[in-house]
């Protein structure tokens, strides 16, 4: 194996965990974005609540955006926030198993503890510098 390719298989784990965080990402993008559709078409009995869950989805975004972006420059400080964001995520995909729907809650679950796990990983760690 050469120098280069050894480079690149142990950082393999961490950036496909930074790839799934900006999955994670374009997911809340998704989310704000509809909740804006929402907020505009007056679906909403209450404006100000409708308003202040699309302003938390959007910050939720942009936070988890600037997770998986230091996380891909390597900063090894973005690997805690990298998991609490998981951890939010799991609590959400037992919400949805136990109200629905069930097949989001899944995809969530799995989406959560395969980024953890990724981020987690003892090649993770020697990509970052953590060894």
């Amino acid at each position: 194996m050469t120098g280069e390719n050894s480079v690149t298989a142990a950082t393999a784990p961490l950036d496909w965990g930074v790839r799934l965080l900006y999955l994670q990402f374009a997911g809340l993008a998704a989310l704000t974005a509809y909740l804006l559709v929402l907020d505009l078409t007056g679906v909403f009995a209450n404006f100000g609540v409708a308003a202040s869950l699309t302003v938390m989805a959007a910050l939720a975004a942009a936070a988890v955006f600037l997770v998986a972006r230091a996380l891909g420059r390597r900063q090894v400080r973005a690997r805690g926030p990298a998991v609490v964001v998981q951890l939010f995520l799991l609590a959400t995909g037992g919400f949805l198993l136990q109200v629905g729907p069930v097949w989001l809650g899944v995809v969530a679950l799995v989406l959560a503890a395969v980024t953890a796990v990724l981020v987690l990983l003892p090649a993770s760690s020697r990509a970052l510098g953590v060894d």
